[in-house]
């Protein structure tokens, strides 16, 4: 496999997720009464990080490389755009459901959470689309 490849295959990746997260996993939070949300949460949570965390690092791991071995258009903005999905992840989205783990959660912050995190669906798709394009020519 090569390591374009590989890029392509953890972008597009992190693109199934984000989608299933977007359309599916966050909105179906305001359907929860609220101690069966948490309970949910919690579950939620680890399970998915065990999916989250090896891609994010993985992508990460591929767009530094990449810019280590050639600052291109393409490298430099890749990896700008996985810095910006991190750094999104952490500022707007950990303490989103840090409040969900400490029962401080609203319906109006649910809300917040599937608006926010187009942010990351837009970043993600345009990635892999680029990343795609890029791999086939």
């Amino acid at each position: 496999m090569t390591f374009e490849l590989a890029r392509v295959i953890i972008d597009f990746g992190l693109v199934v997720l984000i989608w299933m997260v977007q359309l599916i996993i966050y909105p179906s939070f305001l359907y929860y009464t609220d101690k069966a949300l948490v309970s949910w949460h919690k579950r939620y949570t680890f399970n998915v990080s065990l999916i989250v965390i090896p891609l994010m690092t993985s992508q990460l791991g591929l767009y530094i490389y990449q810019v280590l071995g050639s600052q291109t258009v393409f490298t430099v903005s890749g990896l700008s755009i996985t810095i910006i999905a991190w750094m999104s992840t952490f500022v707007l989205f950990v303490p989103l459901h840090q409040q969900i783990a400490n029962r401080q959660h609203t319906e109006f912050m649910l809300k917040q959470l599937v608006l926010r995190n187009w942010l990351r669906t837009l970043l993600w798709t345009g990635l892999f689309i680029w990343s795609l394009n890029d791999y086939l020519t």
